[in-house]
C-alpha cells in the first residue's frame, strides 16, 4: 500500500477498483453499512409487516419510538464514523514502501487456511488459558451479533417469510442466552487475568484502555441480560420464554412490581445495552479492538514469496540508484510492515520468549511493534491518528524517525532466533522490522558494535570471520580420504560438502567436519570440498545488516558453484544451511540443499548407513538450532538421528521445538560481547544440565561452541556431560557398537 502505487498491491486489478485507494474502500464500506443500518430501520415503518404466528418476538417491544429513532439515527453516524477514522489507520499503511501479497491460484488455499487459523482462534490457542478465553469473548460476540442481525433481517421480511416463531424462536432465545453467557464468562476470566493474576506479559502493559474496554463489554453483556428480564417480566412471563434460560429465572426477580415499574427499567437498560454498543463502536477503530478487523486480515496476508528463514532481498549496492539502504523512517517500512503495528493484540507473546529479553538485555519485541506504530501515528500528516497502544505524557515524537523511539541498543540485542515471529498468534514479522534497521545502521550510519568490526574486516581480507589463513581450511581433512576440487574443475561428486567457516577452523567443529566425513564414507557418499575455495557464505554480514558485504561474498560463490555445475550441497552449519537454500536463489544461485542432520536420517532410514550396532547407554537432550528450527521447520531429522542409537535415552528440555530457546549467537551476535544481563548460552546451558543428561547434543557449529562454553561455565567437566553434534554423538556410538562386536569371543572352527 504505497503511497506512490495505487492500488495496493494486494488489491484486484479491476479498471473500476484501480479508481481507488485501501482507505477509500473502508469509508465506502462504512457508509455502505450506515446506510444499510439507517433504512432498515425507516423500511418497516412503511411496511408495517408483523409476524401474526406464535410464538414469536415483536421487535422494540415496549420501547418508545423516540428511542427507536435515536437507535436508528446514532448506529448508523457512528459506523460512518468508524469507518472514517478506520481509514485514516489505513492511510498510514499506505506510506509503506510495496509488499507483494498478492492472491494467486498458487496461495489461494494456504491464504484461506490462514485467515481461518486466524478467525477461528486457532494460533492463540496454543496458549490454553489464554486462547480459550479470548475464544469465548470471540465468538460469544459474534454469536450476540449474530442474534441481533437474524432478529432484524427477520423485521424486515413480509408475513409470509418471518421465521423467528415457533421453534425457531425457542432455538433462538436459547442460543442468544447461552451466547450472552460465554461472552460473559470470557469477559469476567479477562477482569480476572488482567487485574488478579497480572501475568507480566500483561501487567507491564495494561493501560486504562484495557479497563475501559473491559467495562463496556461487561455492560453489553449485563444490560442484554437485563433488559431481556424485564421484557419478559413486562410481558407476564409466558412458557417460550423459558427457552431464555438467564433471562427468564432473572424475571423471577421482579415479579409483583408495578408494570409502568417494569417497562420503565426495561427501557433503561435497554438504553444502557445500546449505548454500551455505540461505545464499543467508538472504542473500535481508536483503541486496541481495532485488532478484531486487523488481526484476521495480517494472518490472511502471511503468505509470501520468499521462505520463511529469508531476508528481503536487495538489489545490487554497486549497481543500484537508491540512496538510503535499511529503515530510518516509516515509509521504509513496507506497507505490511505497517499494517502488523496496527494488528498487534500487544499480549507479549513475543516478549515471554524473547531470550534477550529473558536475560536482562534492552530488546523487547513487542516494544519494537509499538514503538513503530507510535512513531507511524504520531507522525500521521492526514490527520489525528491514534497510536497502538495509550503513550505515556511525557514521550514526545517529532518525526517519522524510527530511531526517535528505538534505539541502536535494542536493535543489536536481538539474536534473531526468530521465536518472536513463531509464537506472534497474529503473524506479526518482528524480526524483519529489527533486520531492516540493522541495514540501515550498518550501511548508512556505521553505527556497529565494534568487535563486529573486526568480523567484517576479517571476512572482507581472510573470507571468513574468524580471520584465519584461507589455505589452511582443508587442513582438517589431511588425514582423510576426502576430495578437494578445484573451482576451474568440472564437479563430478554427487555432492559438495559445504564445510563452512566454524567447521573448517574452529577446533571444536573440525572434530564434526571430520565425524561426518567419516560417516559419509560409511554410507559410501560421493562428496567433495572446495577447501581453500571455499569462502563465507555471508550469513552474519547480512543478519547484522551488512548487505554490501554479503553481496561482496555471496556473488562471487555463486558465479564459482553455478561455473562448476554444483546442484547438491551438504552443510553441518544451519546458518549456510539458511543462506544457501533462501537467500541465494535472490542472487541467481539456485541449488538443492540438505542439512547433515537431514542427510544422515535419510541414510539410517534406507539403511545406507548401518546403525544397527550403533549403542550408547547414555541420557542425551537436543538443543534445536534457532536457524535449523524456526527459520527452516527442520526439528525432528536431528532427533531422529540420534533416536536411532540404542541404550540412549532422550530427554527434552523444558523449552523445545518451536519454543526452544536461543543459544545466543545467531543474528552475527556470535562475533559481538555480550556485556548485559545474563549470557544467553548460560541460561539455555542450565536448562540443558537441568534434565540430567551426560550428552547435550546440538546440529549447529554456533550452538555446539555456545552450549560447550555455557556448561563448563556451570561447572560441569567434559568427563561429566559432554557436548558435541549429532555426528560425533552418533559416530562415537557406531564405534562403540564396532568395539563391542569386535570384543565378543570368536566361535569355535568346526572339527574338521
Amino acid at each position: 500500500m504505497s503511497t506512490h502505487t495505487s492500488p495496493a498491491p494486494d488489491a484486484p486489478k479491476g479498471p473500476f477498483l484501480k479508481r481507488f485507494k485501501p482507505h477509500q474502500l473502508a469509508i465506502a464500506l462504512g457508509i455502505f453499512m450506515g446506510v444499510f443500518t439507517l433504512a432498515s430501520g425507516i423500511i418497516p415503518q412503511f411496511t408495517k409487516w408483523h409476524d401474526e404466528k406464535t410464538p414469536n418476538r415483536e421487535v422494540f417491544e415496549g420501547i418508545p419510538g423516540a428511542l427507536q429513532v435515536a437507535f436508528y439515527t446514532v448506529i448508523p453516524v457512528l459506523l460512518i464514523w468508524g469507518a472514517f477514522a478506520f481509514s485514516q489507520r489505513v492511510r498510514n499503511w499506505e506510506r509503506g514502501a510495496p509488499d507483494k501479497r498478492n492472491l494467486t491460484k498458487k496461495n489461494a488455499v494456504q491464504r484461506l487456511k490462514d485467515f481461518r487459523a486466524g478467525a477461528y482462534m486457532q494460533t492463540l490457542l496454543r496458549d490454553a488459558g489464554a486462547g480459550l478465553m479470548h475464544s469465548l469473548i470471540y465468538f460469544g460476540f459474534m454469536a450476540l451479533l449474530g442474534v441481533t442481525t437474524m432478529l432484524e433481517v427477520d423485521h424486515q421480511l413480509p408475513e409470509s417469510l418471518k421465521f423467528l416463531h415457533g421453534d425457531v424462536y425457542r432455538a433462538y432465545s436459547f442460543f442468544g442466552d447461552l451466547a450472552g453467557l460465554v461472552f460473559l464468562v470470557g469477559i469476567v476470566w479477562a477482569i480476572v487475568r488482567r487485574y488478579v493474576q497480572r501475568p507480566y506479559r500483561i501487567r507491564i502493559k495494561t493501560k486504562p484502555e484495557h479497563a475501559l474496554i473491559l467495562a463496556v463489554f461487561f455492560v453489553i453483556g449485563v444490560s442484554g441480560f437485563f433488559a431481556e428480564a424485564f421484557r419478559i417480566a413486562e410481558v407476564g412471563q409466558p412458557d417460550h420464554e423459558k427457552f431464555s434460560f438467564i433471562g427468564y429465572p432473572l424475571s423471577n426477580l421482579f415479579d409483583g412490581m408495578a408494570e409502568n415499574t417494569l417497562t420503565l427499567w426495561h427501557q433503561i437498560l435497554w438504553s444502557a445495552h445500546v449505548v454500551a454498543f455505540a461505545a464499543f463502536l467508538v472504542l473500535l477503530p481508536i483503541t486496541m479492538l481495532r485488532h478484531i478487523f486487523t488481526s484476521p486480515l495480517n494472518m490472511y496476508l502471511k503468505d509470501r514469496e520468499r521462505p520463511k528463514g529469508a531476508m528481503r532481498a536487495m538489489p545490487n549496492l554497486t549497481e543500484t540508484s537508491l540512496e538510503s539502504f535499511g529503515a530510518s523512517v516509516v515509509e521504509d517500512f513496507t506497507w505490511k510492515q505497517l499494517l502488523d503495528t496496527d494488528a498487534c493484540t500487544m499480549c507479549g507473546r513475543c516478549t515471554s520468549v524473547c531470550p534477550a529479553h529473558a536475560t536482562g538485555k534492552p530488546l523487547d519485541p513487542r516494544e519494537i511493534v509499538l514503538k513503530t506504530g507510535e512513531v507511524m501515528a504520531a507522525s500521521a500528516a492526514h490527520g489525528h491518528v491514534t497510536p497502538p497502544l495509550t503513550v505515556d505524557g511525557e514521550i514526545t515524537i517529532s518525526s517519522n524517525s524510527l530511531f526517535e523511539r528505538i534505539t541502536a541498543e535494542e536493535i543489536w540485542s536481538c539474536t534473531t532466533c526468530r521465536a518472536c515471529d513463531e509464537i506472534c498468534p497474529v503473524n506479526i514479522e518482528i524480526l524483519d522490522k529489527i533486520l531492516d534497521m540493522r541495514r540501515y545502521l550498518s550501511l548508512m550510519e556505521s553505527n556497529f558494535p565494534s568487535e563486529l568490526g573486526n568480523a567484517y574486516r576479517a571476512m572482507e581480507n581472510q573470507g571468513n570471520p574468524w580471520g584465519m589463513n584461507q589455505g589452511e581450511r582443508a587442513d582438517w581433512a589431511k588425514d582423510l580420504d576426502v576430495q578437494v576440487v578445484d573451482p576451474g574443475e568440472a564437479f563430478e561428486a554427487e555432492y559438495l560438502y559445504w564445510v563452512g567457516c566454524a567447521g573448517s577452523f574452529d577446533d571444536k567443529n573440525k572434530k564434526v567436519t571430520q565425524a561426518m566425513a567419516k560417516l559419509l564414507k560409511r554410507a559410501g557418499i560421493s562428496v567433495a570440498i572446495l577447501g581453500p575455495s571455499e569462502n563465507c557464505t555471508g550469513d552474519s554480514a547480512r543478519r547484522s545488516g551488512n548487505e554490501y558485504l554479503f553481496q561482496m561474498l555471496a556473488m562471487p560463490n555463486i558465479e564459482m558453484l553455478n561455473g562448476m555445475g554444483v546442484r547438491k550441497i551438504i552443510t553441518q552449519c544451519p546458518h549456510c544451511f539458511n543462506t544457501l537454500a533462501n537467500e541465494y536463489p535472490q542472487l541467481g544461485g539456485t541449488y538443492e540443499v540438505i542439512h547433515h542432520s537431514q542427510l544422515l536420517e535419510q541414510l539410517i532410514t534406507s539403511g545406507q548407513l548401518d546403525v544397527s550396532q550403533a549403542t550408547l547407554e547414555e541420557r542425551l537432550t537436543y538443543h534445536d538450532s534457532c536457524y535449523l528450527g524456526r527459520h527452516n521447520d527442520v526439528y525432528l531429522a536431528p532427533r531422529k538421528v540420534v533416536g536411532s542409537i540404542k541404550g540412549i535415552q532422550v530427554v527434552e528440555m523444558p523449552r523445545n521445538g518451536t519454543k526452544g530457546m536461543c543459544c545466543g549467537a545467531g543474528g552475527a551476535r556470535m562475533w559481538m560481547e555480550e556485556n548485559v544481563g545474563t549470557k544467553v548460552n548460560d541460561e539455555r546451558a542450565k536448562e540443558a544440565l537441568s534434565t540430567g543428561a551426560t550428552r547435550v547434543a546440538t546440529a549447529c557449529p554456533f550452538c555446539y561452541i555456545m552450549l560447550d562454553d555455557g556448561v563448563k561455565a556451570a561447572g560441569a567437566e567434559e568427563t561429566d556431560v559432554k557436548v558435541a553434534d549429532i555426528a560425533i554423538h552418533l559416530l562415537d556410538a557406531i564405534e562403540a557398537g564396532d568395539r563391542a562386536l569386535a570384543s565378543l569371543p570368536t566361535p569355535l572352527a568346526a572339527d574338521q
